[in-house]
């Protein structure tokens, strides 16, 4: 399987106005539309009836990571306003880690603001608890557009996970055009997010109810969570007309051995919740691959790059991928598999893992509106998105859902 060169963002266009964005969640998650495409046929429901469109026998697998409050705000003495947007640890790399650090801990952060920020640090009174200290920022590097800032505090009662969670705000997608609210901190998470992480949500989870989810399992539906933390990367659409010159973004995730136990004994029955968790099941595939062919070169990351998908061999069957994962694991002493992958998933990606997706609607001209063509086939994906704009579905992040089964 090689990727199509000649592939133009341009057919991957539509007409999105501003009124069929949904800039806020309806009060009821499980209330919002359902499309259901399924043997090319296209209806829609309530969210609620997927209770009865999911049989007993498959497996629905969940990305449980929680969105942290990564938009910091400044105020240098000038009275200048400078945003830090956290993106990813550097020192300690580990997420868990880096949130438990109570002194200091550098991340890779984009600065709102910049030319009012020279070379002085700028600090932060805070108050956690009737507690006051102050919280630094000092920039080291500069790489691209993103920059290492260490952040540093002088109250070791306080992790940096209790300061963030303290001082910042939720980092809502830029198309909702409004400022992040309270109501934010609870309607942009998954009932079920539990491991700390992500600036963006998994969107697609959003829809789901404790009851929604009680209900399945009552049912027999396997319910799974794997862990991938939301890049801002995901909101960046191809700006190339070529698909191949664009470059994508790498998200981290974290594997166990039960994770990949859960996906050899639910094979043939799977159907993920988001295109993050689709990235995250694909991958494991070609990691496998990687594994068997010798090409891990970092038993501690394990990484994916855009264009291994079309360049690793692709015959060999997903049992055997799976199961040198967990052979590697045990036989490097590892507690789970640390991993990042830049996987490109478009036509014409051959889908190794997933049965079924559940997401959301995506944004004209995106990488995940090149996973869905890919998954729903022979440009079936401008159906699906006509009936929704025609039946009025609330689009993107807080708005309606799908399910399609190809």
């Amino acid at each position: 399987m090689s990727f199509n060169k000649d592939l133009n963002i341009s057919d991957y266009w539509y007409n999105l106005p501003d009124s069929n964005i949904a800039k806020h969640p309806l009060n009821n998650r499980s209330n919002s539309k359902l499309l259901i495409y399924k043997d090319s046929k296209i209806s829609h429901k309530r969210f609620s009836d997927i209770i009865d469109l999911i049989p007993r026998n498959k497996a629905l697998f969940f990305n449980n990571t929680k969105v942290i409050q990564a938009r910091l705000q400044f105020v240098k003495d000038t009275g200048a306003k400078i945003e830090i947007f956290c993106l990813e640890p550097l020192s300690p790399a580990d997420y868990n880690l880096s949130f438990q650090q109570t002194e200091k801990v550098i991340w890779k952060c984009l600065v709102g603001n910049l030319k009012r920020w020279k070379a002085n640090d700028i600090t932060k009174e805070i108050t956690i608890n009737d507690d006051n200290f102050t919280l630094s920022a000092k920039k080291i590097n500069q790489e691209n557009n993103a920059f290492e800032i260490e952040f540093s505090w002088d109250n070791p009662k306080f992790t940096f996970s209790d300061i963030i969670e303290q001082i910042g705000s939720t980092p809502i997608p830029p198309y909702l055009n409004r400022k992040a609210e309270e109501s934010d901190k609870i309607n942009y998470q998954t009932v079920y997010s539990k491991i700390k992480g992500s600036v963006a949500a998994p969107t697609a989870g959003l829809h789901f109810t404790d009851d929604v989810l009680s209900k399945l399992s009552e049912k027999g539906v396997s319910i799974n969570e794997v862990t991938l933390h939301v890049g801002a990367g995901t909101f960046k659409p191809v700006s190339t007309e070529k698909v191949s010159e664009h470059e994508m973004h790498a998200e981290h995730f974290v594997i166990t051995k039960e994770n990949i136990n859960s996906i050899i004994a639910n094979l043939d029955n799977i159907y993920a919740v988001g295109t993050t968790t689709v990235r995250t099941l694909e991958s494991l595939y070609w990691i496998g691959i990687k594994i068997i062919t010798n090409k891990i070169t970092d038993i501690y990351n394990v990484e994916l790059h855009q264009w291994d998908a079309y360049k690793l061999p692709n015959n060999i069957l997903v049992l055997e991928s799976l199961t040198a994962i967990n052979t590697f694991i045990v036989n490097n002493n590892l507690q789970y598999l640390n991993a990042s992958t830049q996987i490109m998933i478009a036509p014409p990606y051959k889908f190794r893992i997933i049965n079924g997706l559940i997401t959301n609607f995506h944004q004209p001209k995106s990488t995940l509106l090149l996973l869905i063509s890919a998954f729903t086939g022979d440009n079936n994906w401008k159906d699906i998105y006509n009936y929704a704009m025609e039946n009025n579905f609330r689009f993107l992040s807080y708005g309606d859902s799908s399910l399609l089964l190809p």
